[in-house]
Formats: structure tokens, sequence, C-alpha cells
């Protein structure tokens, strides 16, 4: 979801050429599938059409991509774990750092929460992604 939504931000301020983004999980047991099916609805909801199929980390993503970004305290761990140098580590970041408007330490899981887990997903992401835009465009 997270990607979907930094994609629409980039495009929205005409820097889709300056951006490579991706989506990645730290276990693999989701490789190939589309995101769960009520995240696509929600996501819809907002204009958001979710296509991309899950795949797991790799090693080469960190020397790929600038920053990595972990959506709570497991994912971080995984991506120190599986960060080929400490000076790739230092790409490590937490989704929740560049939100402005909720003050909450992670992304959680809205599998379970019911429909309001995944509106507040949406919101939650839709904040970290501006702010991290922001700070993007700010450097």
């Amino acid at each position: 979801m997270a990607e979907g939504v930094m994609l629409r931000l980039i495009k929205e301020a005409g820097l889709e050429d300056n951006y490579e983004i991706d989506s990645a999980g730290t276990a693999g047991y989701h490789t190939g599938e589309l995101a769960d099916s009520r995240m696509r609805a929600h996501a819809s909801k907002r204009g958001y059409n979710l296509v991309h199929r899950s795949r797991k980390v790799k090693t080469e993503d960190f020397y790929d991509f600038d920053l990595i970004i972990g959506m709570d305290d497991n994912n971080i761990s995984d991506l120190k774990r599986m960060s080929p140098s400490a000076n790739e580590e230092l790409k490590i970041r937490r989704m929740t750092d560049y939100a402005t408007h909720h003050t909450i330490d992670h992304v959680p899981d809205p599998y379970y929460g019911g429909d309001s887990g995944f509106e507040f997903v949406i919101d939650l992401l839709e904040d970290a992604c501006s702010g991290l835009l922001d700070e993007l465009t700010n450097r």
C-alpha cells in the first residue's frame, strides 16, 4: 500500500522521473500475491489501484535503493539482519518516522482490525509518505 501512496504523491508532484519506488516484504510467504482483497477494496475507494505483486527483499535492494523503509520493529530487525553491510544498514528507516499528523511508532497490521484498521493504515501511510516526500524534496 505504501508503494501506491508514494507513487501517487510523486506523480502529483511531477517527480515520477526522479524516484524509483518499489515494495517488498521481509518474509516470502506471500510472494507473487496481490495485496489482501480488503486492503485493495479500501484503497480503491481512495483512488489507489494496488496491482503490485508481493516479493521478498533481496540483497540487491540494499545496493539499488537509497532508502529501505520498514513498517514496524520486526521489519526493522529483519532488514538489519538482511543488510549486506553496516554501510547499507544505514539506509534502513521506519515509515512512521516521516508521519507529521500521527504519533505512532509502527504501521499496525490491519488484517485483524476490521474496516477501521484498513482505513487507519491508509491514513497513516498517506501522512508518512507525504512527510517522506517533503524530506526528499527539501534535501
